[in-house]
C-alpha cells in the first residue's frame, strides 16, 4: 500500500508537502516525528502531520525516520496550525519553536540519561566479604537501588557489585533517569491558610466551571499581597481531583524557583515538570517526555511552556498576565497568554489570568463580560498596602542616585535591622560614556544606540546585540581626557550605597548578576535568610517576588519607562510602579514606599501612589478609544530589515505601496524607520497596520506571499501580529 506523508518542513514555507513513504519505514512511522525528506537541492527536517493512503504520483520520497517516539501528540497539531496561521509564521517553524531545546533543525538529540539498577535474584547465602554484604542488605531492604544511589553511599563499589553479579547475589539492569533539577532541593513545609471571603468567592465560581467542564476564562484581579497563589493551588487541587492536569505559566525565570518550592510543597505526592530557558538542554528534554508520557500532573514555565505536550489539561493559569514578556520578541512572535485562552478553548479547559495590574485589554474584556471577574481587594491577613511618597525632583536634583528623603528612609531602616528594596530599570554603570571636551559619546557599530558603561568588567557593552569593546582612555575625536560616565545603572547604585552605607549588606540581580545557572534563586535564598539589607535591581525585583522582610522600597528614575515612544508607556509605567510597590509590608511589618520623579502629577503616577488601578483605567481608557489603539483597535507591526538602507527603503515603499491598494477599512501607516532604525547591524522600516476588526488586517495579510515578490533581495519581512514592542 503506498501511503502519503503530510509533512510541515522546518523551512520558510506557507504550507504543507507531500511524500511517498517508503514500505521500508512504514512500520516505524507515527504521527509527532520528525523525518529527513528532500527539499530542492538539499535535504531539510520535517514534522510527520499526517499518514493516509494515495497515489503518490511525481512525489518524492521520505528518506529517514529520525525519532524512535513520537516527539508530540496528534491532539496537538489543530493548535500549532491555528497558531501558525494566526501570527502569519510557518508551521513547520512554529513545531520547531515549540519543541525543547536540544533537538536541532539537523535531528540531533539529547542523549537520554541511563543509570545502572540493581536488583537480588532469588539466591540465598552470604557474599565472601563483608562489603559485599553490607551492599546486598541494602538492595534486598530496598528491593531495587540504583548505581547513583550506591555511590552515594559507599563511594566507588564497582569492583563489589561487579562480583555479587558474577556470584549470582544481584542482577544488573539499566533504566532511564530524569534529569529534574529540583530533584535534591529538599521540600519545604506547607503552610495551609484559611480562605478570606473574596478567596472563598473566586474559589467557588471557578470550581463550579471546573465540575461544569469546557472552555472557561477568568481575570483573577488581586492586588499584591492578595493571596492570588494560594488560589492557583486550590483551583489546581480541584483539577487534579477531577483527573486532569494543570499548566502554569509565568513571565520570567526568576519566578519559578519560589512558585515550584510553594507546588512541591503543597503537592507532595504529584509529579511537577518545570519548563524553561534556565534548565540544561537534557533537563528541557526529559521534562518534555516525561509530560508527553503522561507522568506529570503539573507542568510550570515561562511562555514556551504553552506547547507543552499535556493531555486531559483541565487549567490554564497565566501568572502575571500584563507581563510584555510573554511575547516572543523575534522568529515565531506568539503571545504566551494569548495561545494560553486558545488552547484552552480548544482542550475545553479553564483559564485564570492573575494580575494585581491587568492589561488594559484583559480588564477590558472581563468589564465587557467576556471574561469573569474575580477581584482580590484586600492584602492576606488584613495587611495594609504600603504608603507610598512621590519625591519631586524638579525640586531640587540630588547630588547622587538617591534624594534627600530616600537615603533618609534607607538609613532608618538599616537601623531597625529591616530590608529595603530599590528598582533603577537600568543595568550596568552608566548608560554611556561623555567626552566632556568635544561632546562625544561611543555608539555600538552594529546598532542605533549608546554603549552602556559596565565599570566592573571594564566595558562598554550593547544590550541589544552584545557587542563589546575596551572604554579608551583618550577621547578619539578630540584627544582629550575627560571621559565621564553619564546617569545611573544599577551596579552604579551599588557603589553608591557600599559608599553610604559601609556596614550594609547590599546585593543586586539583574542580567548580570543572575547568568550562572541557580544565581536568582540563590540570591531569593539569601533574602529570605534575611542575609541582605538592600536588594537592588532592574524590574527583576518588581516580578512576584515574596519577601516578607521587605518593608522600604524605592524607585529610581521612575520616568525611564514613561517617555518611551510607544503608546503603551503610560500602562507599562503604572503596572511597574504597582508592582514593585507590592513588594513592601507583606510580612507583619507595614511598608514604605518613595517614588523619584519628574512629573509627579502624571496620572499613571498618582494613580500608582493611590493603588488605584480603576481610576488609571479610566483615564488611559479614553486615549485608546480616541485613537483607536487596543482595546478598540488592532494592530500588526511589519518590519523589513536588511544590511542595504536603500534597498530597505526601496522594498518598504512597494509593500506600503501594494498595502495601500487593498487596505479597505485599514489604516496603512508608514513606512518609516524604526525607533531603532539600526538594530544588530540591519538597517530597519515599519509599516504599521490598524483596523477597529480583525478582519480588515487578515485580508490584508492573506495578500503578503503576493506582495513579498516586489521586496528587493536581501531584504527580510517579519510580521508582528499583535506587537507589544513597537521598537
Amino acid at each position: 500500500m503506498i501511503l502519503v506523508a503530510t509533512v510541515a518542513v522546518a523551512a520558510p514555507l506557507d504550507k504543507t508537502l507531500s511524500y511517498i513513504l517508503p514500505e521500508t519505514l512504514q512500520t516505524k512511522a507515527r504521527v509527532g516525528m520528525r523525518l529527513r525528506v528532500p527539499l530542492g537541492r538539499r535535504s531539510v527536517v520535517g514534522y510527520l502531520l499526517e499518514l493516509a493512503p494515495g497515489a503518490g504520483d511525481g512525489l518524492k520520497a521520505v528518506l529517514e525516520i529520525l525519532d524512535e517516539a513520537p516527539l508530540f501528540p496528534a491532539e496537538l497539531i489543530p493548535f500549532f496550525v491555528r497558531a501558525a496561521e494566526y501570527y502569519r509564521h510557518p508551521l513547520g517553524e512554529v513545531i520547531r519553536a515549540a519543541l525543547p531545546a536540544g533537538l536541532s533543525g539537523r535531528g540531533s538529540e539529547v542523549n537520554i540519561l541511563r543509570d545502572k539498577v540493581y536488583t537480588p535474584t532469588g539466591i540465598e547465602g552470604k557474599p565472601p566479604g563483608a562489603r559485599q554484604l553490607e551492599i546486598l542488605a541494602m538492595i534486598r531492604d530496598s528491593g531495587r537501588v540504583s548505581l547513583t544511589e550506591l555511590r552515594e553511599r559507599f563511594g566507588t563499589p564497582h569492583s563489589p557489585l561487579k562480583r555479587l553479579v558474577e556470584l549470582g547475589f544481584l542482577k544488573e539492569g539499566e533504566e532511564e533517569r530524569r534529569r529534574d533539577p529540583f530533584l535534591d532541593q529538599p521540600v519545604p513545609a506547607y503552610e495551609s491558610v484559611e480562605p478570606t471571603n473574596e478567596q472563598a468567592e473566586a474559589l467557588e465560581r471557578v470550581g463550579k466551571a471546573l465540575t461544569a467542564g469546557g472552555f472557561a476564562p477568568f481575570l483573577l484581579h488581586g492586588i499584591t499581597g492578595s493571596g492570588k497563589t494560594e488560589i492557583y493551588l486550590r483551583t489546581i487541587a480541584e483539577v487534579l481531583a477531577l483527573g486532569r492536569r494543570a499548566l502554569v505559566l509565568v513571565p520570567e525565570i526568576a519566578l519559578t524557583p519560589q512558585l515550584v518550592s510553594r507546588f512541591r510543597a503543597r503537592f507532595t505526592e504529584v509529579s511537577i515538570a518545570v519548563l524553561h530557558s534556565g534548565l540544561s538542554d537534557g533537563e528541557r528534554y526529559d521534562a518534555w517526555r516525561a509530560i508527553l508520557r503522561g507522568e506529570v500532573a503539573i507542568v510550570i514555565g515561562a511562555r514556551s511552556a504553552v506547547f507543552a505536550p499535556i493531555r486531559e489539561l483541565g487549567i490554564i493559569i497565566v501568572d502575571e498576565e500584563h507581563e510584555s514578556s510573554y511575547k516572543q520578541g523575534e522568529g515565531f512572535r506568539y503571545h504566551g497568554r494569548d495561545l494560553a485562552l486558545l488552547r484552552g478553548q480548544m482542550a475545553g479547559a479553564a483559564v485564570l489570568l492573575g494580575s494585581a495590574t491587568p492589561s488594559l485589554t484583559t480588564f477590558h474584556r472581563a468589564r465587557q463580560g467576556q471574561t469573569g471577574y474575580l477581584p482580590l481587594t484586600r492584602r492576606a491577613l488584613a495587611r495594609p498596602l504600603p504608603e507610598v511618597t512621590l519625591v519631586d525632583l524638579t525640586a531640587g536634583r540630588p547630588e547622587g542616585s538617591l534624594s534627600e528623603s530616600l537615603a533618609s528612609a534607607l538609613r532608618e531602616n538599616l537601623e531597625r535591622e529591616e530590608q529595603s528594596l530599590l528598582l533603577l530599570n537600568r543595568r550596568g554603570f552608566a548608560p554611556f560614556l561623555l567626552c566632556s571636551d568635544c561632546g562625544r559619546t561611543f555608539r555600538c557599530p552594529n546598532c542605533e544606540i549608546t554603549l552602556t558603561y559596565h565599570q566592573g568588567r571594564r566595558q562598554l557593552r550593547c544590550h541589544y546585540c552584545d557587542y563589546a569593546e575596551t572604554p579608551p582612555e583618550i577621547c578619539p575625536q578630540c584627544r582629550g581626557g575627560n571621559i565621564e560616565p553619564e546617569g545611573a545603572g544599577t551596579e552604579r547604585l551599588e557603589e553608591e550605597l557600599a559608599q553610604l552605607f559601609p556596614a550594609a549588606r547590599i546585593a543586586r540581580m539583574d542580567r548580570d548578576t543572575t547568568t550562572r545557572k541557580g544565581a536568582h534563586q540563590r540570591l531569593m535564598e539569601r533574602m529570605m535568610r534575611r542575609d541582605v539589607d538592600v536588594l537592588v535591581g532592574t524590574q527583576m525585583v518588581a516580578k512576584g517576588h515574596d519577601f516578607p522582610g521587605v518593608t522600604l522600597v524605592g524607585v529610581v528614575g521612575a520616568d525611564s519607562t514613561l517617555n518611551f515612544p510607544d503608546f503603551r508607556s503610560a500602562e507599562r509605567t503604572f503596572a511597574l510602579l504597582a508592582q514593585v510597590a507590592g513588594r513592601a509590608g507583606r510580612g507583619a511589618k507595614p511598608g514604605r514606599v518613595f517614588i523619584q520623579t519628574y512629573a509627579p502629577d502624571h496620572y499613571a503616577l498618582v494613580c500608582a501612589a493611590a493603588h488605584d488601578y480603576g481610576r488609571f483605567y479610566e483615564q488611559e481608557i479614553v486615549c485608546r478609544e480616541e485613537l483607536d489603539y487596543p482595546p478598540f483597535g488592532f494592530l500588526v507591526n511589519l518590519v523589513l530589515s536588511g544590511n542595504d538602507p536603500q534597498r530597505v527603503s526601496r522594498g518598504a515603499d512597494a509593500l506600503a505601496e501594494g498595502l495601500l491598494r487593498d487596505a479597505g477599512t485599514a489604516e496603512v501607516l508608514g513606512p518609516a524607520p524604526c525607533p531603532l532604525a539600526r538594530l544588530r547591524g540591519k538597517s530597519r522600516m515599519q509599516i504599521l497596520l490598524k483596523a477597529s476588526s480583525r478582519a480588515p488586517l487578515r485580508r490584508l495579510l492573506s495578500r503578503l506571499p503576493d506582495l513579498e515578490r516586489k521586496i528587493p533581495a536581501g531584504v527580510r519581512l517579519a510580521v508582528d501580529v499583535d506587537p507589544v514592542d513597537m521598537l
